[in-house]
């Protein structure tokens, strides 16, 4: 016999009804031998319960699982232990060794773009360029995610990696205008420029604004070719005591505030950083109201 409940459950920005729960501990009763990952990619799928990318949320469905066996609402098998295998650096080869300087103009480059890399073997090679020469090393990223390489007719100038937002900022929250809830509902909307590298003997003015605003062009379509979506704002972090963000203000980012520089990384474990910089580029039009709406559904935005 299970406890009842008398009101309606908030979780990650969805409203558990007492119908879901009823769905929920009946699916928990009927499949005993399943794990609480395979319970929760089940309960997803029942539940209709997805990312922006049309993947299940099966973190979140976790944690409401877990939420509800503190309550005796469900009664969870045993957990399994998990082996997690920290991914090694990359390793430096002759492949990333510094090239010839690049200097002079913009226009003199033969052209620059943005690649989108493919395949294993350019990912480990983004990925030790990244490691070699971004002042914050390489970290795998987790969800969805889109690396790109810079190239020129005078060869590759740089790196790009576009990755999932911060969960909560303060400054950028206040600035969108949404509600907790909203948030945790359409976080998937808002991009992280996570790494921005211009190898260090590419010394050519106004080359990582020119390609920050190609960023802001292309990762709409090249998002929506990976992910099945696309989103409606960037967002990046700058450390003041290494940059000012001036490539992001001349390419049209608008600087939003800092951050406190302290925040939550895991249940019980606190963090403390220097604050840095908000940054935020706009994508589409009405990008507020369509955050702040309910029709971000399924990856498409709904009329």
């Amino acid at each position: 016999m299970h406890k009842s409940v008398e009101w309606e459950w908030v979780h990650v920005g969805r409203t558990i009804h007492p119908d879901e729960l009823a769905l929920i501990q009946e699916t928990v009763e009927l499949f005993p031998g399943l794990s609480r990952t395979e319970l929760a990619k089940t309960l997803c799928d029942h539940l209709g319960w997805y990312t922006a990318s049309g993947t299940t949320k099966g973190r979140a469905c976790e944690e409401l699982l877990e939420r509800l066996e503190a309550q005796g609402l469900v009664r969870l098998p045993q957990r399994r232990p998990r082996v997690r295998r920290r991914p090694s650096a990359p390793s430096a080869t002759r492949q990333t060794d510094a090239g010839a300087p690049v200097t002079g103009v913009l226009g003199e480059l033969g052209g620059v773009g943005l690649e989108v890399v493919e395949g294993a073997e350019e990912t480990a090679l983004w990925n030790e360029y990244v490691e070699r020469y971004h002042y914050l090393g390489y970290r795998s990223p987790a969800g969805c995610r889109l690396r790109y390489f810079v190239e020129s007719g005078r060869g590759r100038l740089g790196c790009v990696l576009l990755g999932g937002a911060a969960r909560a900022i303060a400054v950028r929250d206040r600035w969108i205008g949404w509600t907790r809830a909203q948030r945790l509902r359409h976080l998937g909307w808002v991009v992280n420029n996570t790494r921005f590298l211009v190898f260090p003997w590419v010394q050519v003015p106004h080359l990582a604004s020119h390609v920050l605003g190609q960023v802001a062009r292309r990762v709409g379509k090249d998002w929506e070719s990976r992910w099945g979506y696309r989103p409606l704002l960037l967002e990046t972090f700058v450390d003041p005591q290494r940059y000012r963000g001036t490539c992001y203000r001349a390419s049209g980012w608008e600087l939003l505030g800092e951050t406190t520089g302290e925040g939550l990384a895991r249940r019980g474990k606190l963090y403390r950083t220097t604050a840095k910089l908000v940054y935020a580029r706009p994508l589409r039009e009405g990008f507020r109201e369509l955050l702040c709406s309910e029709g971000l559904v399924g990856g498409q935005v709904q009329p």
